[in-house]
């Protein structure tokens, strides 16, 4: 069953997303990452702090549909719909459960100390517990 964390009261998504990126790569190299929103504003925002998050780090990523996307470890998705090349883990930037979410062995939500976006993630959490899932959660520091 698809393991679902909730990370709450970011203060920045896209900075505390590339430490995530980071942190899963580094522990775990043949970690493969769906990152995911339906607002596709954010993730130009994401693919641009990606390659200039650190200089030290390389955070190789791509675009879903991209041709390199197959091989990539990191790739950033607005649809949910689409055909993924894995479902390791998929981290949610979004306000909706993702079409797909059942497929992926593990679901991090993210979500921000924003009143709308602390909402949608109460009624993601709602869905996934309705659906029988245990969730875990975890305040972001």
């Amino acid at each position: 069953m698809t393991r679902i964390e909730f990370r709450t009261h970011i203060a920045d998504k896209i900075g505390y997303t590339c430490r995530l990126v980071r942190k899963a790569l580094s522990s775990a190299p043949g970690s493969r990452i769906i990152l995911f929103s339906t607002d596709r504003v954010l993730l130009n925002r994401l693919d641009d702090a990606l390659w200039t998050f650190s200089e030290s780090d390389f955070l190789p990523h791509a675009m879903i549909g991209d041709r390199q996307s197959p091989y990539s470890p990191v790739i950033l998705a607005s649809d949910d719909h689409a055909d993924m090349p894995h479902y390791d883990i998929l981290v949610n930037l979004s306000p909706v459960v993702p079409a797909c979410f059942a497929r992926f062995d593990r679901i991090i939500e993210l979500v921000s100390s924003d009143p709308d976006d602390t909402q949608a993630g109460r009624q993601r959490y709602i869905h996934y517990r309705e659906q029988g899932y245990t969730l875990h959660h975890e305040t972001a520091q």
